[in-house]
């Protein structure tokens, strides 16, 4: 059954040091960036945090990171422009990193919570990426076998839930949400919006409730602010490097 807790750091309570920790969102869309924070707050360490990047500017991973709370990093996209926390942790050999192309990470979270023990890709093959993995010539062409990666906690954001935990997205917030909470042995989510049980069109619930174990209801307006925040921010450091 789906708890719902009034705050994000009674949401974050049950991670523990070493977790293997899974944080949705494509860039800020869909980064749960409360809970981010609040697990920063919490003090836990030697997390393994799975996610499509490793962190942007002064927020959220980014900031785990700077910290040396994260052990090591699982991602498709470590490098950009505001990524200097991970840049300088890597460089000083503080946090490990496991490149994965993003359809192969997408897939392994899928395969987690599809109960898929591993599957073959032609992605990686003939790159430093397939080093030391099993290779396979399936009708002709080579693969690569890739086995899924499950988390110990998840952390999403969704637009809303309903009372049973069944979760509504907004647009491309969506990405790894749905994967991540199946791939997960606890998925806490962070949502806007609580609605009675029932008002969701079925068709639009993108992950039913059994796969959500915690929610904390943050609203629209807290997220305005620090989206505002955030922007301001930004702004302030691309004119001072400028």
């Amino acid at each position: 059954m789906t708890e719902f807790v009034d705050t994000a750091a009674e949401a974050v309570a049950s991670v523990k040091d070493g977790s293997t920790v899974l944080l949705g969102g494509f860039g800020n869309a869909g980064q749960p960036m409360e809970l981010i924070d609040a697990l920063l707050e919490s003090g836990t360490s030697n997390l393994t945090v799975v996610s499509n990047n490793a962190g942007q500017g002064d927020r959220g991973l980014a900031l785990l990171i700077k910290e040396r709370r994260v052990r090591k990093v699982i991602c498709s996209f470590p490098r950009q422009s505001d990524s200097w926390h991970f840049d300088e942790a890597y460089r000083a050999g503080d946090v490990e990193l496991e490149l994965v192309p993003q359809g192969n990470l997408a897939e392994r979270l899928r395969a987690a919570g599809a109960g898929i023990g591993a599957f073959f890709t032609p992605t990686g093959y003939g790159t430093t990426l397939a080093e030391g993995k099993e290779t396979r010539e399936i009708e002709g062409r080579q693969y690569v076998l890739e086995y899924p990666i499950r988390g110990d906690i998840a952390l999403i954001k969704a637009l809303k839930a309903d009372e049973v935990g069944n979760l509504l997205y907004r647009k491309t917030a969506r990405n790894f949400g749905p994967v991540m909470a199946a791939a997960a042995a606890h998925t806490v989510v962070q949502v806007q919006e609580l609605v009675p049980a029932g008002s969701l069109d079925p068709e639009n619930v993108v992950t039913p409730g059994i796969y959500v174990d915690t929610v904390t209801v943050l609203g629209a307006e807290q997220s305005a602010e620090q989206g505002v925040e955030q922007g301001t921010q930004q702004s302030s450091k691309e004119g001072i490097s400028a």
